[in-house]
């Protein structure tokens, strides 16, 4: 079995504490007509480099049933600045239009397969996977990005369109695994294409 969650599959449940106070499952994110579930952190320098333009996807796709969750597995030991104080600090300061969440034990990483921040997993309507890997092809410097591989995939599919590029290689900092070495990554996890 691969890795990383492949197209058609299920978007795999989670119940996990989110900054707003509140905690979040799938089923609360029902009426939403495609979810857009990310892996995402605090310090990464892809994440941050990218933050404002998923922030702008986000808003561009909101009134059309489009719903995005961000979820920080990052082990704290390795990255303390991915402490859930700071995600707090983050969302009030930066009032992203998505809901963050801390998946703390790393168990939501391992069912979506996640391997890089940030990571995007689009799903349809039914919860299948339609769209995975990045969403720029320069996230560290987006000002300098030539491809927006997410918002080409959300609009075509919104369009009643198929997908052109479904699958791409996330780009960013790898997963911070408890107990391993900040650039450990799990043997079977490949690159997508």
């Amino acid at each position: 079995m691969a890795f990383t969650l492949e197209l058609g599959q299920k978007a795999p449940d989670f119940t996990l504490p989110a900054t707003d106070g509140k905690k979040y499952s799938l089923v609360d994110f029902d009426d939403a007509n495609v979810l857009v579930v990310f892996f995402t952190c605090n310090h990464c320098p892809f994440v941050v480099g990218s933050n404002e333009v998923t922030r702008a996807t986000a808003e561009k796709y909101a009134n059309q049933g489009v719903k995005f969750v961000g979820i920080n597995s990052n082990s704290v030991n390795t990255k303390p600045d991915d402490s859930f104080e700071v995600m707090v600090e983050q969302m009030e300061e930066k009032k992203f239009p998505w809901v963050y969440l801390q998946d703390e034990s790393q168990d939501v990483a391992k069912a979506y397969g996640a391997l890089r921040t940030p990571h995007f997993y689009v799903f349809d309507q039914n919860r299948e996977l339609i769209y995975t890997g990045r969403g720029l092809d320069n996230p560290r410097e987006s000002e300098k990005a030539t491809v927006n591989d997410l918002e080409n995939a959300l609009s075509e599919h919104l369009a009643g369109k198929e997908i052109t590029t479904p699958l791409t290689n996330p780009l960013g900092c790898n997963v911070k695994w408890h107990g391993k070495d900040e650039h450990w990554m799990p043997a079977e996890a490949c690159d997508l294409v």
